[in-house]
């Protein structure tokens, strides 16, 4: 009774925090409106009903009735991106709960892990392949202020052909027949409808599988597995839909071909050789390289977590852990912040910031921006979030120190604001 008490009195107080109006002055004492831009002096960030209105010089006093927050000793930037997060799930669990876990289930996870990762700095997250009415339950949530957590994108279920990494397996046929997704398509034709169906139903973006996976109980190898017709008709009918399209993909012709296709980034791209990257380059299409996940997968490796199959394939990619991010950076293409966080756990995401620096060379700069102002142009909200700026939503965190020198002060962050609103 006590449990049920606190959650009614947490919805409670979460309603009643989305219903107040009003204005909010932060006196900051270091600003960085944008990555790569110095920082600037002392400041005050006036906010008003969960938007920036204005970013003066100094720290001026506020006005009659406005909450202040006071942050002078501290730095302030956008809110960190994370554009490859399964909120709905945790590390290590048995492939079998699938059949016994409710979809209900999957939202009380989410709740949990979306309130850690808003309070790690991430103000939003791109959650693929997530089950539909979990996803949407999850975003309206945040929207709404019920509950505490990042804006949200998801991709709802995942599209995959039939046997491979996103379709149910590992199972008898007709537990696989009572699991189905209604997730995979064969053709043009039956794919473009798949994509369509995810627009009906309100999905942010789609997410393919246009390789193998790591840790599907599939072990038919890891590249290409959509045809080129397949995929060309997923992403034509996506972007005609205003959707973006992350396609998981590791073997280096399925990165090929789903880059020719026009996929809006890779997620993964563990095998990308230099002809994947080419395509990808001549494509436009950004790198999102999930550098935590292999972490988390190596620190189970051998503990029985795995099947056979799966620990075959994790060998496989952990002997190339960041080589094809790294050649891609160099070639000037886009690398954009991701981790695949519930393949590790929640909370730890900004770890990856600093692989970014060690692994794959980029400056604290670059990675900055690979988490903000490259994440939002990617997710197409560009002139909403990933920028500290009048008009745009106050998506806003706080540190002590300088990431711009030293990336790995955003794994301690100490205020974290989501559309205006605290995040405590």
């Amino acid at each position: 009774m006590l449990r049920l008490f606190s959650l009614f009195a947490l919805l409670l107080s979460s309603t009643a925090a989305l219903a107040q109006q009003g204005t909010t002055v932060i006196h900051a004492g270091h600003v960085i409106t944008e990555a790569g831009t110095p920082a600037r002096g002392p400041s005050t960030i006036i906010v008003r009903d969960g938007r920036i209105v204005s970013i003066a010089d100094g720290l001026a006093p506020p006005e009659a009735g406005a909450t202040l927050v006071d942050l002078s000793g501290h730095t302030v930037l956008p809110g960190l991106i994370e554009t490859h997060s399964h909120l709905a799930g945790d590390p290590g669990g048995d492939y079998r709960n699938e059949a016994v876990d409710p979809d209900e289930w999957g939202v009380v996870v989410g709740t949990t892990n979306m309130a850690i990762t808003a309070r790690a700095g991430f103000t939003t997250v791109r959650v693929p392949g997530v089950g539909n009415n979990v996803g949407a339950a999850l975003r309206r949530a945040t929207a709404e202020g019920r509950l505490p957590g990042p804006r949200i994108l998801s991709s709802g279920h995942g599209l995959s052909i039939i046997g491979g990494h996103g379709d149910v397996s590992g199972f008898r046929e007709d537990v696989n027949a009572v699991l189905d997704g209604h997730n995979t398509c064969t053709g043009p034709v039956e794919c473009a409808a798949r994509v369509r169906e995810a627009g009906r139903r309100g999905s942010d973006f789609i997410k393919i599988t246009a390789t193998g996976g790591v840790l599907s109980q599939q072990a038919r190898g890891l590249d290409q597995h959509f045809t080129d017709e397949e995929m060309r008709a997923i992403v034509t009918t996506a972007h005609g839909l205003g959707m973006h399209v992350a396609a998981h993909a590791h073997g280096a012709r399925g990165i090929e071909a789903a880059a020719r296709a026009g996929v809006d980034s890779i997620e993964h791209g563990t095998f990308a050789d230099d002809a994947a990257l080419a395509a990808m380059r001549e494509n436009g299409t950004a790198f999102v390289p999930t550098l935590m996940a292999y972490t988390g997968i190596r620190d189970r490796l051998g503990t029985g977590v795995y099947t056979p199959q799966v620990e075959q394939k994790i060998r496989e990619t952990l002997a190339v852990v960041g080589q094809a991010a790294r050649r891609a950076h160099e070639r000037g293409i886009t690398v954009v912040f991701g981790t695949d966080a519930g393949v590790f756990e929640h909370g730890r995401n900004a770890e990856e910031l600093a692989m970014y620096v060690d692994m794959l060379g980029m400056t604290p700069s670059e990675v900055l921006r690979s988490a903000t102002v490259d994440a939002a142009e990617l997710v197409g909200m560009a002139n909403e979030i990933g920028r500290l700026a009048p008009g745009y939503s106050a998506d806003l965190i706080a540190v002590s120190g300088d990431p711009q020198a030293d990336i790995s002060v955003l794994t301690d962050v100490d205020y974290v604001m989501v559309r205006g609103r605290p995040i405590e």
